[in-house]
């Protein structure tokens, strides 16, 4: 089984702009309510059996049941019989509401997540249609439950045979879009390992050094508009809390942040392109990019969003069938690709490899991406060059 995700810019009416905003807001108002059920229950239980609470304590009966997703689910529709505002928006709508609230409390316990938290106006961004009896899109429109005919902005076409299973609708700072999933029941094979190898070495100096030579420059997302963000941002504490003015400079605030959002992914779908059309297997290195976050280059880190990439990366090598595999990151800027000699530990100022014993003398970034390139040919059982 396939599945993609497509997304495209809806252009809807003023109309459905307010059923949009309506649906947001009851699906807000249910999330809140069932969390807040569930977390009353589970404060009722942390209680001493021989005292109460010096604070305050929400009691609930012993021989109340956990409030999961089928309880609450079946609360919802009695709930549907006797309140307007659930009636007018669509039930499957709600339902996923407390799915994604049961998913949530798996993760917190299955992954160590944080404890799901209640949503303002501004956190409630999206609401989920999850199937369809037939295809709603015809020509540039969408058809969706209780909102009617939305115009939509097919950039690319959908391709043939694949099924829509559900849409989402997302609310951004530029305004609505659609996120269709597409199914197709065809199976993939794994790509084989072929054509020419390419190691990647990314980096802070550069945003990445490959095998071959190539040293592709960082693109300073974040630090070109910074400026400009914190002034926002500095205006934004004179604003008074829940006025009009403040919300306008918060919308331009979020307009700004997916600005640089939007060029950072554009960037990397564009160089995971150019990658591919050099190799025929790509190989990378293992990281964990939490540890880089944390240190003193955080903030540039995250600005380049090599994580995102990486993803990215993977995505289009299997879209266009070349390998790719992560290798181990230990010591490969502290072996020489040339010799396989240990040279030590390099200073962070120190950009060129030049090697003790064999004198190979090389950029330190496309050295480390050598040796990345050399253990993933190694991995997967070709004969290195």
């Amino acid at each position: 089984m396939l599945t993609l995700t497509y997304e495209f810019k809806l252009i809807p009416s003023q109309e459905q702009i307010a059923i949009i905003e309506d649906m947001l807001a009851v699906c807000r108002r249910v999330s809140n309510y069932a969390l807040r059920e569930r977390k009353d229950w589970i404060n009722s239980r942390k209680c001493a059996v021989n005292c109460c609470s010096l604070n305050q304590e929400y009691i609930i009966p012993a021989d109340a049941p956990y409030p999961n997703y089928n309880r609450q689910a079946a609360s919802l529709t009695k709930a549907k019989k006797t309140n307007p505002e659930l009636r007018r928006t669509n039930a499957q709508v709600l339902q996923q509401v407390l799915k994604n609230l049961e998913k949530a409390f798996s993760n917190m316990k299955q992954q160590g997540y944080g404890f799901p938290r209640f949503k303002n106006k501004y956190r409630m961004r999206s609401f989920v249609f999850p199937q369809f009896k037939s295809n709603p899109i015809s020509n540039d429109y969408i058809k969706l439950p209780q909102i009617g005919l939305v115009r939509i902005r097919l950039s690319r076409p959908i391709p043939e045979g694949f099924k829509l299973k559900q849409v989402r609708v997302v609310r951004r700072a530029t305004g609505y879009f659609a996120m269709l999933s597409l199914q197709s029941p065809v199976s993939i094979p794994d790509t084989p390992t072929s054509g020419h190898p390419l190691g990647i070495d990314v980096g802070l100096d550069k945003f990445l050094a490959t095998s071959d030579g190539e040293l592709i420059e960082r693109p300073k997302f974040l630090t070109k508009l910074q400026s400009e963000l914190t002034l926002l941002q500095r205006r934004l504490k004179l604003k008074s809390k829940d006025s009009a003015n403040r919300h306008k400079l918060n919308q331009k605030i979020a307009r700004l942040h997916q600005k640089i959002s939007d060029t950072r992914k554009d960037f990397h779908f564009k160089l995971a392109h150019h990658l591919c059309d050099q190799a025929g297997m790509i190989f990378v290195e293992d990281l964990d990019l939490r540890t880089w976050a944390k240190g003193m280059l955080g903030k540039h880190t995250l600005d380049a969003g090599f994580g995102q990439f990486f993803s990215i990366l993977a995505w289009v090598c299997r879209k266009r069938g070349v390998y790719f595999a992560k290798v181990d990151y230990r010591y490969t800027s502290q072996i020489c690709p040339n010799c396989g000699a240990y040279t030590g530990k390099k200073d962070l100022s120190e950009r060129i490899h030049k090697c003790p014993k064999c004198q190979y003398e090389i950029n330190r970034d496309v050295a480390a991406a050598k040796m990345i390139c050399h253990r993933g040919v190694i991995a997967v059982g070709q004969i290195v060059e």
